[in-house]
C-alpha cells in the first residue's frame, strides 16, 4: 500500500511517501510565515520524487499535534482533501511519537517536549523496547517550561524535541517515521473524514482574545 504522511506541528513541515514500510522519498520545509508555507507544493515534489501518482495513494497519515495552530491547520486540510479526493482512509497520529520514533533513538524512557509559547510545553511519554517498539506512556499535555527538568527527572526520561534550549536531545517530528510506527498508527482505526481535526493542544490565541473581549464562547461553525 501506498501511504502518504505529513507533520507540521512545529515550525517544519515535513513529508513522506511510502510503499509498505519502505520510504520512497521525503522532504521539509520552513512553515514559519506565510511566505514560506510550502506544504502542498513539497507534498507534490515528494510524490513526483517517488513517481507516485496521487490517485495510487491507499492511505494518509497525519501528524496530529499538539503544536503549532495555524501549521497543523494547514497539514490537516491537506490530509482531509487528498483522502477525500482519492478515497484514502486518514489517519492521526500523536506528533510526539513521530519526533521520538523519528530520531530512532535507543532502548529507553523518552519526554517529548514541543514548546507551546507563553513560557509553556507541551510533552509526551514514551518508551522504546529493545525491538524498537514505541509505547505511549502518558499522552500529551500542557506544562510550565519551569517544570520540564523536573518532570523528566522524575519520570526517569530523557527529553527530545525541537528546542536546544528544551531537551537534551534535538529532533523534530519526522513523517517517514510512520514506516516502524504502523501499529501505532493503525490502533485506532481511520478517523471521521468530516469531523477530525488535529489535537491543536490548547485555543488559538485570536480565539482566546475574541472569547476575552466578548466574554462568551466563540460560536462554532
Amino acid at each position: 500500500m501506498i501511504t502518504l504522511a505529513l507533520d507540521a506541528s512545529t515550525y517544519v513541515g515535513d513529508v513522506a511517501v511510502l510503499q509498505g514500510a519502505e520510504v520512497l522519498a521525503s522532504a521539509s520545509v520552513a512553515m514559519k510565515g506565510a511566505e514560506h508555507e510550502r506544504l502542498m507544493p513539497t507534498v507534490v515534489e515528494v510524490l513526483r520524487s517517488a513517481r507516485i501518482d496521487v490517485d495510487a495513494i491507499g492511505r494518509v497519515v497525519c501528524g496530529a499535534g499538539p503544536g503549532s495552530f495555524t501549521s497543523l491547520r494547514i497539514a490537516g486540510a491537506i490530509c482531509k482533501g487528498i483522502a477525500c479526493g482519492v478515497g484514502a482512509s486518514l489517519f492521526a497520529v500523536h506528533s510526539m511519537a513521530l519526533i521520538v520514533a523519528g530520531a530512532e533513538p535507543p532502548v529507553g524512557r523518552y519526554l517529548a517536549v514541543v514548546d507551546a509559547l507563553r513560557g509553556e510545553a507541551y510533552i509526551g511519554l514514551y518508551d522504546v523496547d529493545l525491538d524498537r517498539r514505541l509505547r505511549e506512556l502518558e499522552p500529551p499535555r500542557i506544562v510550565d517550561v519551569a517544570e520540564i527538568e523536573s518532570i523528566a527527572v522524575d519520570l526517569g526520561a530523557k527529553t527530545i524535541g525541537p528546542s536546544r534550549e528544551l531537551c537534551a536531545v534535538v529532533a523534530n517530528p519526522r513523517a517517514q517515521a510512520v514506516a516502524v510506527l504502523d501499529e501505532f498508527v493503525t490502533a485506532n482505526g481511520p478517523v471521521d473524514l468530516a469531523s477530525w481535526e488535529p489535537a491543536y493542544g490548547r485555543l488559538a490565541e485570536a480565539q482566546v482574545k475574541w472569547e476575552a473581549a466578548h466574554g462568551r464562547p466563540l460560536p462554532a461553525g
